[in-house]
Order: structure tokens, then sequence, then C-alpha cells
């Protein structure tokens, strides 16, 4: 297809692709890493463990030259000394051979880190197809990679014969030495040679690791509509996401209309604002805002009120200060205070005069509401809230009056 060509892929993998990769075993490895490991720990460890393997080596050799009547007649006594020089070669080349074996273990690691997957254990029968196996010689990465081995062999040989040819003349002169002295020399040798060597592998795995680094980001690469789809599959189709951010609202409104009925009073702008108020002694530490709302929402809300029998006070700044400043169910500020107490004030006396008659209270006008409380109108927050609001309503059939 047109967007899996390599042109269409221009977008960085993103973290959930190289997540996903990872578990299915891919990470970036490199052989020339882990080929210069491996033979460095050979070469370094057994030029440091030189020592006891050379006692090893010597005690192996004392033992094999001394002639012994008893293990020539008896061949179960040569089985037996035979299997000691087997165990004792094991164990003084068990350390050289661990060595190795971690760095082979750690090598892979230095570039994918530590990775168990059991997808790359699975069986594939697609990697048994000649096809695709013919494919993968003669594409790039095919080309690359014999490139490497024919740099690899090019170097290493060309600094072999080198160091060869460099002490040729010490190396001929190893036959006219003693042998105490021609040994030493002899491992000197093959020491600096080998060191050479390995400092040329380094060189190709220099290269080699920057080029898969470089060439695992880019077969990951993602054309823009696979960004997309994993950005909607990760994050959520964005309409689905606000039906459900709209059924939420829609849910919370009704929980907040029910709340109407228990309040002591409303505070409306009269016709924008309504915050409905509650207040009980002993269990409050302060009056509390129970329902709030603009345009439509504060409609149903003094609505309500009025069928509950619930009192309606128009103080505009004090509706303003509440529905702008005190989150729905928390206690209204100490700035509030004096306001909200003269609105309670007006609601008890109100009360005593429903049960018993007498002078209908003054609702109260001149309501001390601090300047910087009163931020005005409706922002074009509120307003987009308000439609957000609207619009899930309807689409939920619950309408305003959910």
């Amino acid at each position: 297809m047109a967007e899996d060509s390599d042109l269409e892929k221009t977008e960085s993998a993103t973290p959930q692709r190289l997540q996903k990769a990872r578990e299915e075993g891919q990470v970036p490895r490199s052989r020339e890493l882990a080929t210069v490991a491996l033979v460095s720990a050979g070469f370094f460890g057994a030029w440091g463990m030189s020592g006891m393997i050379g006692e090893h080596v010597q005690r192996m050799l004392r033992m094999a030259f001394t002639f012994d009547h008893q293990l020539a007649v008896d061949p179960r006594l040569a089985l037996i000394s035979a299997g000691a020089q087997v165990m004792q070669g094991a164990w003084m080349l068990l350390p050289l051979l661990l060595l190795m074996g971690l760095a082979a273990l750690v090598a892979p690691m230095a570039l994918g880190g530590f990775l168990l997957s059991a997808k790359s254990l699975e069986p594939n029968f697609g990697r048994l197809n000649p096809i695709s196996g013919l494919g993968k010689i003669f594409s790039i990465n095919g080309t690359v990679q014999l490139g490497m081995s024919l740099a690899k062999t090019i170097v290493v040989g060309l600094i072999g014969g080198l160091s060869i040819w460099h002490r040729r003349d010490d190396i001929l002169a190893l036959a006219t030495q003693p042998l105490s002295v021609a040994l030493p020399n002899a491992a000197h040798l093959v020491a600096v040679c080998c060191a050479m060597t390995v400092a040329g592998m380094l060189v190709i795995a220099g290269l080699d690791v920057p080029y898969q680094i470089w060439n695992y980001h880019k077969r990951l690469r993602m054309t823009k509509e696979e960004v997309k789809r994993e950005h909607r599959e990760s994050e959520g189709d964005p309409q689905i996401k606000a039906r459900i951010r709209a059924q939420q609202r829609a849910v919370a409104r009704r929980r907040m209309m029910a709340s109407v009925p228990k309040a002591d009073v409303v505070v409306t702008n009269p016709t924008h604002f309504a915050v409905a108020l509650q207040y009980t002694d002993g269990e409050m530490g302060a009056p509390k805002v129970v329902a709030k709302g603009v345009n439509l929402v504060a409609a149903r809300i003094r609505e309500l009120a009025t069928e509950h029998n619930i009192p309606l006070l128009e103080a505009p700044p004090l509706a303003r200060a509440l529905y702008h400043n005190v989150e729905l169910n928390r206690e209204i500020p100490g700035a509030l205070y004096s306001a909200v107490a003269e609105v309670l004030a007006w609601v008890y006396q109100l009360r005593r005069f429903k049960e018993g008659g007498g002078d209908k209270p003054v609702p109260p006008t001149e309501l001390e509401v601090p300047p910087e409380l009163d931020k005005g109108g409706i922002s074009d927050d509120d307003a987009e809230q308000e439609a957000a609001d609207t619009l899930g309503d309807d689409k939920s059939g619950n309408g305003v009056s959910a």
C-alpha cells in the first residue's frame, strides 16, 4: 500500500511504537559489538590470568610426562588419571569461559538493554521463505552487513599481517634463544599482535553501532496516518471523549439540581446568575454553595427554588462573587461572611413571618461585597461552558431541566 512505502514513512516512531517493537523482541543489536566484546574478554582475560593458567599448564604437563608403572599396566588407573587431567584443565579455563560468557550477555544489552520476549521465540515459518531471504541478502541492510564483514576481514588481516611483518626479526630470533627466554618473548609477541587486532575490531564496532541504531529507528518510522491512528487509539476518539464529558456534566448537574430544594436561599443576578446557599447550624462551619449556574442553568435553579418555596434574593454583586469565587459544595470565603449573614438573617425573618405573621421583612439591598471578588458579567469561559452543557443535555435527551 502507498502508506506503507518508505517514502511515506517520514515520522519518527512514537513511544508506543517503540514499546510495541520491544515487546516483539525488536531492539537495536550490533554483531560487531558482540564480537569485539567476546574477543576482548578472551584476550584480556587470558592476559590477566596468564599466571594462574601457566601454573595449571605446568602442573598438567608435569603429571602427563611423569612415568608411573601402575598407570602403564592398569587401564582403570589410566582412565582416572586422564579424567583428573581433564577436570584440571576445565577448572583452569572456567574463569576465562565465565568472563567470555558474561561479555557475550552484556554486549547486546549495551544497545537494547535487557530483554526477554516470548514473541521472538514463537515459530515463524515465514523466515523459511527463500524469496524473503534473498530479499534480505540483496537489501540495503544486507549490503551494509556484507561491507562490514569485508571491512572486518581486511582490517583484521591487514593489522595482523603488519604486526607480524614489523616484528619478523623478533619472531625469527626466537629460534636462537633459550627456551626459558623464548617462551616469554613469544607470549609477548602474541599478546601485542592480538591487542592490535582487537583495536582494529573496535574501529569496526564503532562504525557499526551508530548504523544499527539509525537503521533500527529507520525501520520503525511511521506515516502521518499511522501516527494519527495511534494517537486516537491511545488518547481516545475526541468525539467519544466529548460525549462522555457531556454525559458527566449532565449527571453532575442533575445531582446539583437535586440539592436546590435543600437550600435556604437562592441569590440571583437576577437573570444571568443564580447561586443556592445552604447553612445548617452546628454541622457547617460556614454557609456553602450547593448549586450555581448561568443563563439557562440559572433559570432552572430559579424555577426549582420557586417550586419548593425557596426564597429568591436579587443581589447581583453577591451572586456574581459567589459564582466566580466559590466551588460547588464548598464553604464561602471569609470576605463574604458579612453579606451572606445579612441574607440568612433575612431568610430566618421571612420564615418567622410566614409562620407567625407580622411585618414582612425587607430584603437587604446594600450588601458589602469586596470589589476584587465581583468579576462583573459572564466571561467567555462561562458562555462556552453554558453552551457545552446545553449541547450535552440536548444530545443526551435530558434537557436543561434534568
